[in-house]
């Protein structure tokens, strides 16, 4: 029974540990101090917590990644070409995410950061001025897929990786990256897609006027990244 307490309790303190670091995250505390207390933790837990900080970097706080998303959905509302484009993102920016975590690049966020937005600007205003879905958009998706790794790594590298389990976190991290986009799709597919999707005006009524929403949101992010960051 004694040792049953103990186990409980301990699993209590993990855990409230576990709170207080994702705190000091959502914080902006310092990369060194949440890194020097993740290095106390287990591989297990310290995976765990990167898996949640990936998916909280896209749901809630990745707003320019949830706009790109569903930019790619809106033109073609069906789950196996965005899927299709998703995974040319996917491969893409968990390149670049690595080569940035292991320092073979050093992309700037200067340079980063406008051109996140030019990419959502451009494949929102490709929806509007294309009918239908090129071939050509899963080669541009995979290019811009690179640019938004480089992203991806800039919000990594402000928290840090803990040595003693920093590949399992950063794969931990990218696969919670990808389970808040899978989550976007799937979100956009019930409400446009499987409602709207085949219906007559489905282009008129909704594809147009929420990218030219998402066109005017990046053209102000992008401005904003240039000239006032």
């Amino acid at each position: 029974m004694d040792l049953i307490v103990v186990n409980k309790r301990d699993y209590i303190f993990k855990t409230m540990g576990i709170c207080f670091l994702l705190i000091l995250v959502s914080q902006h505390i310092s990369a060194h101090t949440v890194v020097g207390e993740l290095e106390k933790m287990s591989g297990v837990d310290a995976a765990f917590l990167y898996l949640k900080l990936g998916y909280k970097h896209i749901l809630p706080s990745g707003l320019d990644h949830i706009l790109f998303v569903v930019s790619l959905f809106l033109l073609s509302p069906k789950l196996k070409p965005v899927l299709w484009q998703a995974t040319a993102f996917t491969v893409a920016h968990s390149v670049t995410l690595g080569l940035a975590m292991y320092h073979v690049i050093t992309p700037s966020p200067k340079i980063v950061e406008p051109v996140i937005a030019l990419s959502i600007m451009y494949v929102a205003l490709e929806n509007i001025v294309s009918p239908r879905l090129k071939k050509s958009r899963i080669g541009i998706v995979f290019l811009f897929g690179l640019v938004h790794g480089m992203g991806f790594a800039s919000a990594l590298g402000q928290l840090g990786l803990p040595k003693n389990a920093y590949l399992s976190s950063l794969v931990m991290f990218n696969l919670g990256v990808e389970l808040g986009q899978l989550t976007v799709i799937l979100a956009a597919f019930i409400l446009f897609g499987k409602w709207f999707g085949q219906k007559t005006y489905y282009r008129k009524a909704v594809v147009v006027p929420l990218s030219a929403i998402i066109t005017l949101i990046a053209g102000y992010w992008m401005v904003q990244r240039l000239f006032f960051n």
